[in-house]
């Protein structure tokens, strides 16, 4: 019992944090034009200064795992080739294909998935858990975007040339933060003190607003998808991929805290993003949108299972 109340100590602030900006909306202290440019600032700045400044001033040598990164790519490989074939395997519309297999794969590692680093394993972890979140957000990006956009690979119209490509990975603030950092810690460049301090009073917010963006955008209307279709895609999200994860990842011989920051990434919720980005590309945006609320509300549950078999098992 001791055990399953450390994990809870986790586990539950950052979900606490999330229902406070749900009661927010509901108590109509915030509205849906500020929890817009909430997330603005968040994705904009907040972030990108958190994650900036927790690589940069870590020890790249020290902190960087490639087999970690290897581990990681091959899970989210397996389980977008799983979920797409199975969709296709049952016939599944194009618009709710894409839908699916984006909502099984692509985690909010971003939110929430740092969050849960930060309580589990502090600063530390946090860049670790930063450095690995700047190789994979691309990787979260083609692939989503890819599972959106093969469905209708026979269909007129579609024209998305390397620009557009370019545009979606360069043009992401979370990606370039985390490259930027990844530089200057591999450099070993020394940040100036009034720089450091500053990006730390900014970087402060970043998890805390997220969460709260996260909570105050959570809507019951957004369960208007196939409850089965959305039910099957949480169970790979939030089963299949911490499992097949781990597994990769033990075999790999990772261990300790590598591993658990494996699992926590795998195990995260669908990004919120999954559901803007099926209504952009042609997805089914109801069934993206019941997947995340599914997902977000059964992961406080699948945390903190997955968390107490680590330290249980003390993988």
């Amino acid at each position: 019992m001791p055990l399953f109340f450390d994990i809870l100590i986790i586990v539950l602030p950052v979900f606490l944090v999330i229902g406070l900006g749900f009661g927010l909306k509901m108590a109509r202290l915030v509205d849906g034009s500020f929890l817009y440019q909430l997330n603005r600032l968040v994705y904009f700045l907040a972030l990108p200064a958190l994650l900036f400044h927790e690589i940069a001033r870590a020890d790249f040598s020290a902190t960087f795992n490639g087999m970690l990164l290897a581990g990681m790519l091959a899970a989210i490989l397996l389980t977008f080739f799983l979920a797409y074939g199975f969709a296709a395997w049952r016939g599944y519309p194009p618009e709710a294909r894409g839908s699916f297999c984006q909502g099984a794969f692509r985690g909010n590692i971003a939110y929430i998935g740092l969050a849960i680093v930060f309580n589990a394993y502090g600063g530390d972890g946090l860049a670790a858990a930063g450095i690995l979140l700047g190789f994979l957000v691309p990787v979260y990006n083609f692939f989503g975007i890819l599972a959106l956009l093969l469905p209708h690979r026979q269909q007129q119209g579609q024209q998305f040339g390397p620009w557009f490509w370019i545009r979606q990975v360069g043009g992401n603030p979370l990606i370039l933060s985390s490259f930027a950092g990844i530089l200057w810690s591999f450099l070993n460049i020394p940040l100036p003190q009034v720089i450091e301090r500053s990006l730390d009073i900014v970087a402060g917010m970043a998890l805390p607003l997220a969460l709260l963006s996260i909570g105050g955008s959570f809507s019951l209307q957004r369960l208007r998808g196939d409850i089965s279709k959305s039910l099957i895609a949480t169970a790979i999200k939030l089963v299949w991929l911490p499992l097949s994860t781990a597994g990769i990842l033990i075999v790999l011989g990772i261990g300790g805290r590598e591993l658990a920051i494996g699992v926590i990434f795998a195990g995260t919720p669908t990004a919120a993003a999954a559901y803007i980005m099926a209504q952009q590309l042609r997805g089914d945006a109801n069934l993206s949108g019941s997947i995340i609320m599914l997902s977000t509300l059964l992961s406080l549950i699948t945390y903190t299972v997955a968390l107490v078999l680590l330290e249980g098992l003390r993988l």
